[in-house]
């Protein structure tokens, strides 16, 4: 009789491996499952073994080589304004309709604040030379919304998604220096170069969970294994290159009802022109931020300045996160002007089409509508 593979991500075993492979591998790793296995201290086969079963129930969403690709498209958080009656309808479009709409997340606040009456959050990319406001008009003319936002990223000071190793986080854990913001200016690529992007951002199977995961992607993209492996060693060192990761799926319950987060929360700070940096860095330190950005709100969205997001289990301490944070601005002499939360409600996600040709082809197709 063969053992059921234990699949919850609370299994110590699963833990101790996801604690690792959701955000500890950065950049590119000739062999990433090795490493996950030395870093995590869990046998090879082990590993192999517990992320292919997590992969297949579900429990990880996704395992994928990602990228920068803010410096490989352009991109923007679009906040979304649309008739309540047809809030779902816009929401399905985005999500299974337009490959280059990744988050698509509904969200509210806890009273009606500036922005508030913006309940579609979704993120957007398109090729470098194209347009996102000429995408995101189609999509306003597709669906009907009133209105949108475009909220393209000028810093990056926080991209992680290590939710297993966030459970143990108290509110106020820092880095013991402010976060580096990463900029967004766009890199162009030689076609060979795009070969190997493309090859190497596409999920795994579950028939590729196995040492070896490059031989092949490096056959579809026309290159050898050796040849590959430079490719990506000089993406990652032009900084376009994120993070070899196993994606949780953290918003639906698995088959036995577990929930990584229960809750998510968008939160907004405004300070004063020319602190943008050195808010971010201060944000940014923090441990329990999956994501922060500097973008622009603009006077709809009580001209906010830095955005991030924060994930957990319950209310309370996610604001505990967020109140601790509030304290460190002030004790650094950070002026904030404003401050709100955005509460995640459904959502979906899937990686953002970066592809000049799907593009092409896409808008082929909806053109007139």
């Amino acid at each position: 009789m063969t053992a059921t593979i234990p699949t919850n991500h609370t299994d110590p075993i699963n833990a101790q491996i996801l604690a690792v492979s959701e955000d500890r591998l950065q950049g590119f790793h000739s062999e990433p499952f090795q490493e996950i296995a030395r870093l995590s201290g869990v046998d090879l086969s082990v590993v192999l073994e517990r992320v292919r079963a997590m992969l297949e129930a579900g429990v990880i969403r996704r395992v994928r080589q990602t990228l920068n690709s803010t410096k490989l498209a352009h991109g923007a958080l679009v906040a979304w304004k649309v008739d309540p009656t047809r809030l779902d309808e816009t929401f399905d479009f985005m999500f299974r309709e337009d490959p280059f709409s990744g988050h698509v997340v509904t969200r509210s606040t806890d009273r009606e604040v500036s922005g508030s009456d913006y309940k579609l959050w979704t993120t957007l990319k398109v090729p470098l030379g194209e347009s996102l406001e000429h995408h995101a008009e189609v999509l306003k003319k597709i669906t009907g919304a009133h209105d949108y936002l475009l909220l393209p990223a000028k810093g990056i000071f926080a991209l992680g998604v290590g939710h297993v190793r966030r459970t143990i986080i108290e509110p106020g854990d820092r880095a013991a220096e402010p976060a580096h913001m990463i900029h967004t200016d766009a890199v162009d690529l030689s076609p060979r170069e795009w070969e190997v992007v493309l090859a190497l951002k596409e999920e795994l199977k579950p028939e590729e969970i196995r040492p070896d995961v490059w031989t092949e992607r490096a056959q579809q993209a026309g290159v050898s294994r050796q040849e590959f492996e430079e490719i990506a060693k000089n993406l990652q060192t032009k900084k376009l290159l994120g993070r070899f990761s196993t994606f949780l799926e953290h918003v639906k319950p698995s088959a036995t009802g577990e929930r990584v987060t229960r809750f998510n929360g968008l939160f907004h700070w405004a300070v004063p022109p020319g602190q943008e940096m050195r808010a971010g860095g201060e944000v940014g330190r923090h441990t329990c931020m999956t994501h922060c950005y500097w973008r622009e709100g603009g006077p709809r969205f009580a001209n906010v300045n830095i955005m991030g997001v924060i994930h957990g289990q319950e209310r309370d301490r996610v604001l505990s996160h967020k109140a601790a944070i509030d304290a460190h601005l002030a004790e650094e002499g950070i002026n904030v002007t404003y401050t709100n939360v955005f509460w995640g409600g459904r959502s979906e996600i899937k990686p953002s089409e970066i592809s000049p040709k799907i593009y092409r082809v896409w808008h082929a197709a909806h053109a007139g509508k």
